[in-house]
């Protein structure tokens, strides 16, 4: 496989994870975190750092908004619920595994 394909597919890979994580608002970010050690933050740092790799002017926001389809603060009004201490406390214990 050329790289020019092996790109083009992993872009459409990646258009479809943040298509499906669009679609699954009941899946909190610390489920995500605390399952996979990612969540949609991690997301948009990723595309931030490959952003600014390649003198692209993006601020965090401006990913984030890529990321959720939507700014920061329409997600969390419209979909984010309060976590349990148990979840809370899953996330810190587990908080080596995180993504960076």
């Amino acid at each position: 496989m050329d790289d020019q394909t092996r790109t083009e597919l992993e872009a459409a890979a990646f258009r479809g994870l943040t298509e499906y994580l669009r679609k699954r608002t009941d899946v909190q970010n610390i489920d995500l975190m605390n399952l996979a050690g990612f969540c949609r933050n991690c997301l948009a740092k990723w595309y931030l750092k490959a952003a600014k790799e390649r003198d692209v002017e993006l601020s965090f926001d401006e990913a984030r908004e890529v990321i959720y389809g939507m700014t920061y603060g329409e997600w969390k009004d419209n979909h984010q619920t309060e976590t349990t201490p148990e979840k809370v406390e899953q996330f810190k214990a587990e908080s080596d595994k995180h993504a960076f």
